[in-house]
């Protein structure tokens, strides 16, 4: 089964704490095997999920959710 690459815009993020909060709630989810973050301070970020399968976008708001950020529209 090949990786799965998810990308998803992240608005309010600022710094590196935000980006490693983010990383972690998404890197919690079953089956996620990477994060990448384009930090983009104030404004939107792009983030990158690779993982196993393929992930809700549900599953992906809540985790963004539980950051305290906001995914503002995703694409796969």
């Amino acid at each position: 089964m090949s990786a799965v690459s998810t990308i998803v815009n992240v608005s309010g993020m600022t710094c590196g704490h935000c980006v490693s909060s983010v990383s972690e709630e998404l890197e919690s989810l079953a089956g996620v095997e990477k994060v990448d973050v384009d930090l983009n301070a104030g404004g939107i970020s792009t983030v990158t999920i690779t993982s196993a399968g393929a992930l809700s976008s549900s599953q992906i708001g809540e985790a963004v959710a539980e950051a305290g950020y906001l995914v503002v529209s995703n694409q796969s």
